[in-house]
């Protein structure tokens, strides 16, 4: 695969979006960033995409890396590109569609963000976790912390940024941060097999669900707001056909309507 900016390759209802930098370990750079961007501009968009994978090209490397984070080169030209990085996170959190962040790497610095934002995650044993801000000398961006402490909680937290040593996905596994960890052998299997249970459920249920489940995690819960979704889903027709499917025994054929 050529290096470059993020690639996004849409099949069917599942759209893969894969950093390609492996040469920089999948670093981002500002260009990389607004690329990210425009993608989930897109991915919004199109109403046909309920599911998004994030990759990364780990081609060629001595020993894999997700992601670096921000390219460093960045901090040179901007010193408030931290600021800015913050979008793109955000951004991958508030996508419509479910996300999985196929992690098949070490993941460093901001990139541990965009796997915090993914609704789910599948990662590779063996991988490592770092998050340097402090010893970078920055404090980290306001949704990144509540990112943390939500996924995390408090003392793992502490321990990721005021620390900022290098630990072991083995050793986060009992965070239930990762939905699979696996072997490099079952790493695509495990992929598939989340994606495709999210590829059969009601779409739309789906997405609204996921929406009031981070508004919730964000302390944003409004029920009049949750009570209105609810309603809306039983009017649908994939209520309606999930409710057949179910009484038939047979496998229902969403329409995300």
């Amino acid at each position: 695969m050529t290096e470059g900016s993020p690639l996004l390759n849409i099949a069917g209802c599942v759209a893969t979006l894969t950093l390609r930098r492996p040469s920089l370990r999948n670093s981002l750079t500002d260009d990389d960033l607004n690329t990210l961007l425009a993608h989930f501009e897109a991915l919004n968009k199109n109403t046909a995409v309920h599911v998004v994978v994030l990759r990364a090209n780990t081609t060629a490397q001595k020993q894999a890396v997700f992601s670096a984070g921000y390219n460093v080169d960045g901090f040179d030209n901007d010193p408030m590109a931290p600021l800015f990085f913050e979008k793109i996170p955000e951004a991958l959190e508030g996508l419509r569609p479910v996300t999985v962040c196929a992690l098949n790497g070490s993941v460093y610095g901001g990139a541990t963000d965009l796997v915090l934002a993914c609704d789910f995650t599948v990662a590779q044993r063996g991988m490592f976790w770092r998050m340097p801000a402090c010893a970078l000398g920055l404090h980290y961006y306001p949704s990144g912390l509540r990112r943390y402490v939500s996924r995390f909680g408090l003392q793992a937290s502490k321990q990721a940024f005021l620390l900022g040593q290098p630990i072991p996905f083995e050793d986060m596994e009992k965070l239930g941060l990762f939905d699979t960890l696996v072997e490099l052998d079952a790493f695509e299997a495990a992929v598939e097999k989340i994606v495709g249970t999210l590829t059969g459920m009601a779409p739309l249920a789906l997405q609204a669900t996921k929406k009031s489940l981070n508004e919730i995690a964000a302390g944003l819960y409004s029920e009049p707001t949750l009570r209105e979704r609810s309603r809306d889903s039983v009017y649908s027709q994939d209520f309606a056909e999930g409710r057949a499917a179910f009484a038939q025994r047979r496998a229902p054929q969403f329409k995300g309507t």
